[in-house]
């Protein structure tokens, strides 16, 4: 891999905690920061942490995490994102001089560097901040300070000029970059990446023993948050075509708490598809899976936690995972499918490793018809779904993180 710096420091509101990992950036960060202690780099990753949990905690060797904001979280227990704002505002004041502080300024004395990486909206105060402290001290030249964009959410909140001047700009595909093109902002594309570890596929024992279970076929998966871009009710529309000829379909859901999740189950009942809530209260694997596998669809609602062991067992045995989202930057879950060895169902904005019909199914539209067809096909055609899996799990092994950490290093460079 490419030299990157001797330390780094990753600034997220989300983080590893059930109660900070939200989405995909809760993933991203957590993966990152684990891949970079792995090359050696001396990692510190700053989120908005559980309120209960230790302030500081040695996570593994080479990273340390650092809970912040845990005076407000202690006040908001539902999630990072609960008082969103007040937390903003803390972590802009303190954070930085903490990084100058505690990081920064050692690290030079050291003859050192330091790889700054903030992510998301809700950091780049901070970024833009850390930079004039970090001019204020003559340091600058002794850190990389990058910003990322996973998403455009909170863009119309940024000083696009401050943050540019700040820090290089990075974003995870090319539909992003085009996002932030369009707001006169130039970028670096770095893809997300995913874990050594979850190459290959789950655990032998796992899948055997869900594959053995009376499973009701064909059997789909969907996990996403609650949001209307998901393209949820098109997924439950095409859901109820494929019962038409197929009355033992059952189609496995995990989501979020949020409200737009009635929409989606009222529109379920509305075209007569009975869902069974389902909460689990142990997160051991083996009996998250022997719940699913005892349940009655055909919709099953996954309403507990989901180890990921479990998630992947799941992609795995399904027919088809649905990740058809209409508005995806970079649609990580399509890659996590395709590493298990599971056939991935993507939409077609940020999901640039997705190959129509060689390494996944790709849907153009919102169309119910388009996605329902498509997955008749895969129904009908086992030859089909068996290269789909091969050629998913090959691209896969294309986005570990450290290939993509080897070229953040070289797109760095200059």
């Amino acid at each position: 891999m490419a030299a990157l710096a001797h330390n780094a420091v990753i600034l997220s509101f989300e983080g590893p905690d059930p109660y900070s990992l939200v989405g995909g950036l809760g993933t991203r960060v957590t993966e990152l920061s684990a891949a970079l202690a792995a090359a050696g780099v001396k990692t510190t990753l700053v989120f908005v942490g559980d309120p209960v949990r230790a302030a500081v905690e040695q996570a593994a060797p080479n990273l340390e995490y650092r809970r912040w904001s845990q005076w407000i979280s202690a006040y908001y227990p539902a999630s990072v994102y609960d008082g969103e704002i007040g937390k903003m505002g803390d972590y802009t004041r303190s954070v930085p001089p903490f990084v100058a502080d505690a990081i920064v300024e050692p690290a030079a004395r050291r003859g050192e560097s330091v790889l700054v990486v903030a992510e998301d909206w809700q950091t780049a105060p901070a970024a833009i901040l850390l930079d004039r402290l970090l001019r204020e001290r003559n340091l600058r030249d002794r850190a990389v300070l990058t910003w990322n964009a996973n998403n455009t959410y909170g863009f119309h909140t940024i000083d696009w000029q401050a943050l540019t001047r700040a820090a290089r700009i990075t974003t995870v595909s090319r539909y992003m970059k085009f996002e932030l093109q369009s707001r006169g902002v130039d970028s670096l594309v770095i893809p997300n990446g995913i874990p050594d570890r979850i190459l290959g596929g789950p655990p032998e024992e796992l899948v055997r023993a869900l594959s053995d279970a009376q499973l009701h076929r064909p059997l789909f998966v969907k996990v996403a948050r609650f949001e209307e871009e998901k393209r949820w009710i098109p997924a439950v529309d095409a859901f109820a075509t494929i019962r038409t000829r197929h009355p033992q379909a059952t189609l496995v859901v995990r989501g979020g708490r949020e409200a737009y999740g009635d929409s989606v189950f009222a529109r379920a009942h509305h075209l007569g598809l009975e869902v069974e809530n389902l909460t689990v209260e142990s997160r051991e694997p083996a009996a998250v899976l022997e719940a699913v596998a005892r349940a009655h669809g055909p919709i099953i609602n996954v309403r507990s936690f989901v180890p990921e062991e479990a998630l992947l067992t799941l992609y795995h045995v399904a027919d088809a995972v649905l990740a058809n989202s209409g508005r995806e930057p970079f649609g990580l879950v399509g890659l996590e499918v395709m590493a298990a060895g599971g056939v991935a169902v993507t939409g077609s904005t940020g999901e640039e490793y997705a190959q129509p019909f060689e390494n996944a199914i790709v849907c153009d539209t919102a169309s119910p018809a388009e996605l329902a067809s498509y997955l008749d096909a895969l129904v009908d055609d086992p030859a089909l779904a068996r290269t789909l899996r091969a050629a998913g799990q090959a691209t896969a092994e294309h986005y570990t993180w450290p290939i993509v950490l080897d070229l953040l290093a070289r797109k760095l460079a200059f």
